[in-house]
């Protein structure tokens, strides 16, 4: 098995995708009430600063700045995924019976075994894709990445009609000429 190891940086910018495991669904604004709760309560518990975000219904978006001296992102993926999974097991939701078969046949994460034996329900594909942003540049790209990312995937027409974006709560996109790329 091969060993991923993910740069640590203290007080970086990072860009992130998260899925859920069966995509195609819409769980996460479905209980998008639940998802932003387990978001509040981990950052009450290990802070970060929320660049943008935006929740798509099977997978999301989002551009953290951690605290200086501080590099555990992992930590706090894992936390916001238990305390979701968690929340939504108890309000009713029983996640598909199997898990989904990746292009290579295997199961995606570990074997279904395992998953049970440590109590896992399957809700979210157990990796995250990160990516340290370099420079203002690559911050800009990224925060209109997660913005546009409802219009490209064809929910909405413009970027601000799409509910679950923090681009409700960014004055840069309506001020700054240069972020406005795109808009119709």
């Amino acid at each position: 098995m091969s060993t991923y190891l993910r740069p640590r940086a203290p007080g970086a910018t990072i860009f992130f995708t998260v899925n859920l495991a069966h995509r195609g669904t819409s769980l996460l604004t479905e209980q998008i009430g639940l998802l932003r709760n387990a978001v509040r309560q981990t950052k009450a518990a290990r802070p970060f600063a929320i660049e943008a975000w935006v929740v798509l219904p099977d997978h999301l978006h989002c551009v953290w700045t951690l605290p200086e001296g501080d590099s555990d992102y992992s930590a706090r993926w894992g936390a916001i995924k238990a305390r979701f999974s968690m929340s939504v097991r108890r309000a009713g939701f029983a996640p598909p019976p199997c898990l989904p078969v990746v292009a290579s046949g295997r199961y995606a994460g570990a074997s279904p075994g395992l998953r049970v034996a440590k109590g896992e329900v399957g809700i979210w594909q157990r990796r995250f894709w990160e990516h340290h942003i370099r420079d203002q540049a690559d911050f800009d790209a990224h925060l209109l990445y997660c913005w546009f990312n409802p219009v490209k995937h064809g929910l909405v027409g413009r970027p601000e009609d799409w509910p679950f974006s923090s681009i409700h709560r960014d004055e840069r996109f309506r001020k700054d000429t240069n972020l406005n790329v795109g808009r119709g």
